[in-house]
C-alpha cells in the first residue's frame, strides 16, 4: 500500500512539473496560464485568459523595460546626480536605462553592473607636494612630497631651489618645501674719489716727511 502511494505521489509530481513549464517567450500568470510575454518597452496590462492573448501597455516617461517580460510595472530610470560626480552619457528610453558617466575631475568609488553609482573629486596636492600620477575616472590623484632642495608653492610641480652662486649672488634666506631660497646681489667694492684723494695726500705727505729728515 505504501509503495503504491509513493509511486502515485511521484507520478503526480512529475505531471505537475511538466505542466508548470511555459515556453521561452511565455510567462505564467497568477491564474496559472502560460501567456505570451510583452515586448521590450512595454509591460502586461492584462494577462491572457482562454482565447484572449496578453494585453500590453507601453512604459510611461521616466521608466523602461529592457527585456521581454510578464511584469506589470516598468522599472524607474536611473538618475545621474552631479552631486555624486555623474552626468548623463545616454538618456533613458522605454527600452534602455539611463547610462551615467563620471564627470571630469572625479573618479568612481562605487560600481554596480559595470556602471558608476558614485564618484568623488580628485585629490588636490598640497603645497610642498607634486602630482606623481594624475587622476583618472577610475583612480584618484597620487601626490608625493618634494625632495630636499626642491619646493612647490601650489602643489603642482616641485622646482629646484635657485643656485644663488651660479647667478653671482649670495643666499640671504633658506628655502623650504613651499618656497625658494632668497638671493641678493653681492655688495660692490667702492673706491670713491674722496678715498683716492686722501690716499694720495697721505702718500705724498709721507714722502715729504722722509725727505725733510
Amino acid at each position: 500500500m505504501r509503495a503504491t502511494l509513493y509511486f502515485y505521489a511521484v507520478g503526480f509530481y512529475h505531471f505537475l512539473s511538466i505542466g508548470s513549464t511555459c515556453g521561452p517567450n511565455e510567462y505564467r500568470s497568477a491564474y496559472g496560464e502560460c501567456c505570451p510575454m510583452c515586448n521590450l518597452g512595454s509591460v502586461v496590462r492584462s494577462d491572457c485568459s482562454g482565447d484572449l492573448s496578453t494585453t500590453c501597455q507601453p512604459c510611461p516617461p521616466g521608466t523602461f523595460m529592457s527585456e521581454p517580460n510578464g511584469l506589470h510595472r516598468c522599472f524607474t530610470c536611473k538618475h545621474c546626480a552631479e552631486s555624486q560626480g555623474l552626468y548623463i552619457q545616454s538618456k533613458c528610453t522605454t527600452i534602455q536605462n539611463t547610462i551615467c558617466d563620471v564627470l571630469d575631475g572625479y573618479y568612481c568609488i562605487d560600481y554596480s553592473d559595470s556602471q558608476c553609482r558614485h564618484a568623488e573629486k580628485h585629490r588636490v596636492c598640497r603645497p610642498g607636494q607634486e602630482t606623481k600620477t594624475a587622476g583618472t575616472k577610475a583612480s584618484d590623484t597620487e601626490c608625493v612630497d618634494c625632495a630636499p632642495g626642491f619646493y612647490s608653492p601650489s602643489g603642482l610641480n616641485c622646482i629646484k631651489w635657485t643656485d644663488c652662486a651660479a647667478r653671482n649672488e649670495i643666499q640671504t634666506e633658506d628655502g623650504s618645501p613651499v618656497k625658494d631660497v632668497t638671493c641678493e646681489q653681492k655688495p660692490k667694492e667702492r673706491y670713491g674719489l674722496v678715498d683716492l684723494i686722501a690716499t694720495t695726500f697721505t702718500e705724498f705727505y709721507r714722502i715729504l716727511s722722509s725727505e725733510g729728515q
